[in-house]
């Protein structure tokens, strides 16, 4: 991949310092996020300050759809790499495109996620997911546009849960692009390299 090298030492930390003492209950959460993530992640250390939020947060992130019944895990991380791409989020992008070679993406689809190449000329695309990847990048821009014969395809592709899941994760990652850049948190380095 043609990449450029995460630079940790642009922004060695966030905006903000978590706070000296963190609730319990919200440690046993940090705990979690770490063997979930294998990474001693700043984010919930910063949303200790608020617990509410915290806690939501994490409802938020526990509850999203990770593949299986409705959607294929390669279709979620397409969901994801795609909106993080979006949003230009660089943690995002080093969090959710993270393993993607595992979920059988090849490096022509990234390019085409990135803009490098269009999507439609992409053949290894499945039409569902030409179809959804056009959605993501309506759905995350600003301002939403999203042009009626984006969500007529939408519509004839996919069931109204498939829908919902659709929408709902695309959000989440907007979700925790905009609050993980509002903090300033620099990328958690769980790739080498980083296409922004």
């Amino acid at each position: 991949m043609n990449s450029k090298p995460l630079n940790h030492q642009l922004v060695k930390t966030a905006f903000i310092n978590p706070p000296k003492k963190i609730p319990l209950f919200l440690r046993l959460g940090i705990l979690i996020s770490r063997k979930v993530t294998k990474k001693d992640l700043l984010v919930p250390k910063l949303l200790a300050w608020v617990p509410k939020v915290a806690i939501s947060s994490g409802v938020l992130e526990s509850l999203v759809d990770h593949g299986g019944h409705d959607f294929s895990s390669r279709m979620l991380k397409l969901i994801r790499i795609q909106t993080s791409l979006i949003v230009s989020c660089p943690f995002c992008i080093d969090m959710n495109s993270f393993g993607y070679q595992e979920e059988g993406i090849t490096e022509e689809e990234m390019e085409a996620m990135r803009g490098i190449r269009t999507v439609e000329s992409v053949r290894s695309f499945s039409e569902k997911e030409r179809v959804v990847l056009v959605y993501v990048r309506h759905l995350s821009a600003s301002p939403i546009k999203m042009p009626s014969e984006v969500s007529d395809q939408v519509i004839r592709h996919f069931s109204e849960r498939e829908i919902v899941i659709l929408a709902s994760t695309v959000a989440q990652v907007d979700y925790w692009a905009r609050l993980i850049q509002g903090l300033g948190v620099p990328p958690e380095g769980f790739m080498d390299q980083c296409d922004i």
